[in-house]
């Protein structure tokens, strides 16, 4: 193997065509885009076309292409059979989540992954965004204190189309929350760590598909913490700013726009020391924040390298399948949370 790895992309039309190839594949110091398949020829060709990939006619010819990882980007309810499939050829693969369309599909597709001695990522991009890096280094220095609260937000104007997938829980799984609500809840995860407890509400308050467009979720950590996810397919996209708050007993942390798809957004922390007196005037002053800036970091790329590093090093990649597996054991119990309208553990 060189030290650039190969990569077959599984559904290139969408996300793979407007983020992960060009920001990710295409600019990745380690990698190369070799072979790509869609179900769409026409997309899929003008894909290898525009990106200098073989055109793969079909799932069996990707896989048998000199190829060394697969990205899978198609619609969730084929993530289990083209993961598999990718086991079963030996192919490491960094999947889209969610990670199979249920708890019991996302250990199998581990297990199967391990059989194989293969690697199996999950894409949550957003734990590379610099500014959450930055945050969660601040957390685990102890600067925030014992956290308290946090808010994680994203919404969107997605109005109904014809045919699509994440508008019909068969085949995305669920709506809102399913598939932006899951990045919430991993970047709360990761900076709160393990979520025990949630009470959810999902709807339809402005479309009318299948699919939620509307989602609140109380997660009740661990550690005493608490946090609500908010996010909305009814929102438009200019009136969500994607709101990052993290609160603990020593300050705050509080962020626009770093939840998304771009590199970078506004962070800024408000911390003291853990030797305050009670203010019965309770004062604030406008200026005391300090905006946590570093160097933005293209999210697509920096996981399509992580994921290459961690083959040509045998090692398992940073986002890996367990984080897939956490991710759909919390969103599981926020489902039935809104089905029962009882709070709901996380086991």
């Amino acid at each position: 193997m060189s030290n650039k790895i190969r990569w077959g992309v599984i559904g290139s039309g969408g996300i793979a065509r407007r983020r992960t190839i060009p920001e990710g594949i295409a600019k990745a110091n380690n990698a190369t885009l070799s072979t790509v398949f869609d179900k769409d020829p026409k997309a899929n060709a003008e894909v290898a076309n525009q990106f200098g990939a073989t055109p793969a006619a079909s799932l069996r010819e990707l896989l048998t292409e000199s190829i060394d990882a697969v990205y899978v980007a198609t619609p969730a309810h084929v993530h289990y059979d083209h993961v598999k499939a990718c086991a079963e050829a030996g192919k490491p693969v960094l999947c889209e989540k969610p990670l199979g369309m249920t708890v019991a599909q996302a250990q199998e597709m581990i297990a199967m992954c391990g059989r194989s001695g293969i690697q199996l990522g999950c894409a949550f991009m957003m734990r590379f965004v610099a500014q959450h890096r930055e945050a969660l280094q601040l957390i685990q220095q102890g600067r925030l204190g014992q956290p308290v609260y946090a808010r994680a937000q994203l919404s969107c104007w997605y109005p109904p189309i014809e045919k699509a997938w994440r508008q019909d829980p068969a085949t995305g799984g669920g709506g809102s929350l399913m598939d932006m609500g899951g990045h919430c809840i991993d970047l709360l995860e990761m900076f709160f760590g393990n979520v025990a407890k949630v009470s959810c509400f999902i709807g339809n308050t402005i479309h009318g598909y299948r699919s939620e467009d509307s989602a609140v979720a109380t997660l009740f950590f661990e550690n005493g913490a608490l946090a609500t996810v908010d996010t909305f397919f009814c929102i438009p996209d200019a009136g969500s700013k994607n709101v990052l708050e993290l609160y603990g007993s020593q300050g705050s942390i509080l962020a626009q726009g770093t939840i998304g798809q771009g590199p970078a957004g506004r962070m800024i922390a408000f911390l003291e020391g853990d030797d305050r007196a009670y203010d019965a005037q309770q004062a604030r002053a406008a200026d005391q924040g300090v905006v946590i800036d570093p160097e933005p970091v293209n999210t697509y790329q920096a996981e399509i390298e992580d994921f290459s590093r961690a083959i040509l090093e045998d090692r398992q990649p940073l986002i890996g399948s367990e984080l897939g597996l956490r991710s759909q054991k919390v969103l599981t119990a926020c489902y039935e949370s809104a089905r029962s309208g009882k709070a709901v553990e996380v086991v």
